[in-house]
């Protein structure tokens, strides 16, 4: 197993720590646990590229250890009240459509990559759960809530209008 997988690995195995942490209110703690977790996302995906490692297991790993993290992170934020609940919700409908909406291009024989906005969206979402774990809930939480909700939104649907082909034979047009 490459460096690159093995830091995608150690992601996931960080996330239950990130949960105990926060779960039992020790914020700071966990914001630097997370903090290492999200900075493996960067590494592993940078060293898989540079050296020539990239893996059908980090393909499919790598964008799950994301959602795994960043989701299990919200849901226990929202649970001590550090994020609002609408949250997550937002989060997963737009994983599920746009997981979705990859299984039908796959069927065509087409790979999604990701996108910058989703990478941006993955970015924003981390520091959100970091500020929320440092600064609690505030104003300042409530509207990068907002936007971050924005963000993923539009990452999704930019997915959605890149495709936008694969349903032309659906509607008629």
């Amino acid at each position: 197993m490459n460096l690159p997988n093995k830091l995608t690995l150690l992601r996931i195995v960080l996330v239950p720590v990130c949960l105990l942490l926060a779960g039992y209110d020790q914020y700071p703690i966990a914001a630097a646990v997370f903090i290492l977790a999200a900075v493996t996302d960067t590494l592993d995906g940078y060293l898989a590229r540079k050296s020539h490692l990239i893996t059908n297991f980090g393909k499919f790993a790598d964008p799950i250890a994301d959602k795994i993290l960043v989701l299990s992170m919200m849901i226990v934020l929202c649970h001590e009240r550090l994020l609002p609940v609408w949250l997550p919700v937002i989060l997963v409908f737009r994983e599920l459509m746009v997981d979705g909406l990859r299984m039908v291009a796959a069927e065509q024989g087409r790979v999604i990559a990701a996108g910058w906005s989703g990478k941006v969206k993955t970015v924003c979402q981390m520091v959100l759960i970091v500020y929320a774990l440092v600064f609690g809930c505030d104003t300042l939480n409530l509207i990068f809530s907002i936007l971050v909700a924005a963000l993923t939104l539009y990452s999704g649907l930019e997915y959605f209008w890149k495709l936008r082909d694969l349903f032309k034979k659906d509607f008629g047009k």
